[in-house]
């Protein structure tokens, strides 16, 4: 807890955190995850000299995949075989995350969709369209939400 008297010194000042580095997610089913982040969601895997240092031995064991998004997020896919939720019901929020969103170009929103419905994967909620934009909130094999988003259609 932070007491009136902290120093100022003691807080890091607004822009010292430059951007979300890496994400990191425990996937029950390897296979089936990185087919989800990879082949549906479009997300490159990296391989080769693409993985970090630091993760080459897990990822050759299998036990690590790394994605990365377009804007240079590091998505880390930490397979936990053993893993299963507090509730199989994935309405049911299981951790402090509550879901993982990707932006995508407006005109693509639809097309994001329809690739849904076309792979069979049940939506959790929408697609919603908000004075921010339209969302479409589904789960991935571990039952973890993700959401497609894009701001409004500029007129």
């Amino acid at each position: 807890m932070l007491s009136s008297t902290t120093s100022i010194n003691n807080f890091l000042a607004p822009g010292n955190l430059r951007k979300v580095h890496h994400i990191a997610i425990n996937v029950q089913d390897m296979q089936a995850s990185r087919y989800f982040y990879g082949t549906i969601l479009g997300l490159h895997e990296l391989s080769g000299d693409e993985v970090p240092a630091t993760l080459v031995e897990l990822v050759a064991a299998g036990k690590v995949a790394n994605f990365i998004t377009p804007d240079g997020t590091i998505l880390d896919l930490f397979g936990t075989p053993d893993l299963t939720p507090p509730d199989p019901n994935p309405e049911k929020s299981f951790t402090r995350a509550y879901h993982l969103a990707f932006d995508i170009d407006p005109q693509l929103f639809e097309q994001a969709v329809a690739v849904i419905r076309d792979n069979q994967i049940a939506i959790a909620h929408g697609p919603v369209t908000r004075p921010t934009g339209k969302g479409v909130y589904f789960y991935d094999p571990d039952g973890f939400m993700i959401e497609i988003r894009c701001d409004p259609i500029e007129e």
